[in-house]
């Protein structure tokens, strides 16, 4: 009888430690800051006249709509560092 008086006690023990630990996270990770997303500052060079139409993700990428100032365009830019990786050019 004793031995089950002491697997109880322990058990019991067991569950007050892991409620804490389990407290103390939450209340760790809920006043953490959070981290700034990546973000990026870029100046498309784009013809005179040129309007901005539209933007929409594609496949990892930012898709820009460029209207006038030329044909219409798509610029296809990388999200991580902002470059230019492709140019889709619409029309004849």
């Amino acid at each position: 009888m004793r031995w089950l008086t002491a697997v109880t006690i322990g058990m019991g023990v067991l569950i007050l430690i892991g409620t804490t630990v389990l407290v103390v996270t939450i209340i760790h990770r809920a006043s953490a800051p959070a981290a700034p997303g990546p973000a990026f500052t870029r100046r498309l060079a784009v013809a005179a006249g040129s309007r901005l139409v539209g933007v929409a993700g594609a496949g990892g990428r930012i898709a820009v709509a460029l209207h006038g100032g030329g044909p219409d365009r798509l610029l296809l830019i990388d999200p991580r560092d902002g470059r230019v990786v492709g140019r889709v050019v619409l029309g004849r």
